[in-house]
């Protein structure tokens, strides 16, 4: 506190605290850092120069924890309502600080290393433990610090989500997204994580959250909601006990006779519920991750194991588990493939003739395109009828031999494969939103979840091979 400050407490001469509006921003840019601070108890958005020392200041103190650990957690708990206040600017700041002044000292540690290579006996055991000791960053006991402080655990899985998207424009903070996805997962292992059903009776509160995380087929509305946990749905989700009220990643059901081929069809809300007790098929047809900041922390295939087991335990008569899903990636796949003269080589001969005549072009590629780009084209029976076959047969291709690496390029057929499932069956105009259309040009796909062969398919995804059914095959 300033000199005059403290003398208009103690005389009562009218000063700072009787200034309003415009006097007092006039006055309080005359403070700076830890004083402007001390009187208004925000740093600014943007964490200028004199807000981000004073907030190292916080952190020195934090990570000395000379009052005890439950005093450096209410430091911990202070720094996170700071970051709070701050906006993208100011977050970059403080990442980038955490970044460049708290890391390791690799100079150290490597001094370390050559007295633990040098040890014998006890002091070989002394010699570990200080190496393990300087390996951990003093940015990640900063971030552990917010373990067991209320609201702590999720303020970090934000602060990854941000660190997550300004990193894509920051090589320097790529250390720090490292830390945190190793720490993230350690406390997120699937040991720790509750399996909960979700039903029409759940809090609204958390309803609203389905409907904020829902990410494969947006819910419109009440309704829909409602019609997605009838007695025929089931909605399951992984809870973390530090964030019971925040799903991390949900999955919903639908339980039929007959494996699923149309997404519209199966969310129809005018549609009765069927008797969930009768249904010999479980169609998993949205699975949604929930938390920005958990990506990369995988915990979706325990989901539908635990899930799969469940229901056979609720459901004796399912016999059948699949999924019906989308293929994100098909559309822009096509679009490549056809701007570089690939797709015709994949079709038949009569098959390219029906394209080129039913779009009056010459090349095939060319003609693809454009009956895909006339408005409404799968309302039309002609236009239609003539895709149908062609089109399934170039994503049959696409899903069987387009890779990124090693792994299916297709990010919704890596997570069904990695997780031992097979590709059952292809769906014509399965999904005909905006959205399935953008995406895939209406095309979907089940993956089929069969226990017995999860282990194998599993490996042999491991090893390049991936596992589908033999109508697939035949369409290559």
């Amino acid at each position: 506190m300033s000199k005059s400050l403290e003398t208009d407490l103690k005389t009562g001469k009218p000063g700072l605290l009787s200034l309003t509006g415009a006097r007092v921003a006039r006055a309080l840019r005359g403070f700076t850092g830890a004083a402007r601070i001390a009187i208004t108890g925000n740093v600014r958005p943007g964490l200028p120069n004199d807000d981000l020392q004073w907030l190292r200041t916080r952190i020195d103190a934090c990570l000395a924890a000379r009052g005890g650990e439950v005093a450096a957690r209410v430091e911990a708990a202070e720094i996170g309502r700071y970051y709070l206040m701050l906006n993208d600017t100011g977050r970059q700041r403080f990442l980038n600080l955490l970044a460049l002044q708290y890391g390791i000292d690799h100079e150290v540690a490597r001094a370390a290393a050559l007295e633990l290579a040098n040890a014998e006996g006890e002091a070989l055991l002394s010699a570990a433990e200080k190496l393990r000791d300087l390996l951990e960053s003093p940015r990640l006991r900063l971030m552990k610090r917010f373990n067991g402080i209320a609201g702590g655990v999720k303020f970090l899985v934000d602060l990854r989500a941000d660190l997550l998207r300004l990193a894509r424009k920051d090589a320097s903070l790529a250390p720090v997204a490292r830390e945190m996805r190793s720490l993230l997962a350690s406390w997120f292992d699937v040991g720790f994580l509750e399996l909960h059903a979700i039903s029409w009776d759940s809090p609204a509160a958390l309803l609203e959250k389905l409907i904020a995380y829902e990410a494969v087929h947006e819910i419109r509305s009440w309704n829909d909601m409602k019609k997605r946990l009838a007695s025929d749905r089931r909605c399951f989700g992984f809870f973390h006990p530090a964030m019971p009220d925040e799903p991390l990643i949900f999955v919903e059901v639908a339980l039929v006779n007959g494996v699923a081929d149309n997404v519209q069809k199966l969310l129809d809300e005018s549609k009765p519920a069927a008797e969930a007790e009768e249904a010999d098929t479980a169609i998993f047809y949205s699975i949604s991750n929930a938390q920005t900041g958990l990506a990369g922390v995988s915990f979706g295939e325990f989901l539908i194991k635990r899930v799969v087991s469940e229901l056979q335990v609720q459901l004796p008569k399912l016999q059948t588990f699949a999924t019906l899903s989308p293929i994100p990636g098909f559309a822009a796949w096509l679009t490549s493939a056809c701007q570089e003269g690939r797709a015709a080589e994949l079709l038949k001969a009569s098959e390219n003739m029906q394209i080129t005549a039913m779009a009056g072009m010459d090349k095939v590629d060319d003609a693809l395109q454009a009956l895909l780009a006339r408005p409404k084209w799968m309302e039309d029976r002609r236009t239609e009828m003539v895709l149908q076959v062609p089109m399934t047969r170039l994503c049959a291709h696409y899903l069987l031999h387009a890779r990124a690496g090693k792994r299916a390029a297709d990010p919704v057929a890596h997570f069904h494969l990695s997780n031992g499932a097979r590709i059952g069956r292809i769906n014509w105009l399965g999904d005909i939103s905006a959205k399935g259309l953008s995406q895939s040009h209406g095309l979907m796909v089940n993956y089929l979840y069969k226990p017995n062969e999860v282990e194998k398919n599993f490996a042999g995804y491991m090893e390049g091979r991936i596992a589908a059914a033999p109508l697939i095959r035949d369409l290559q």
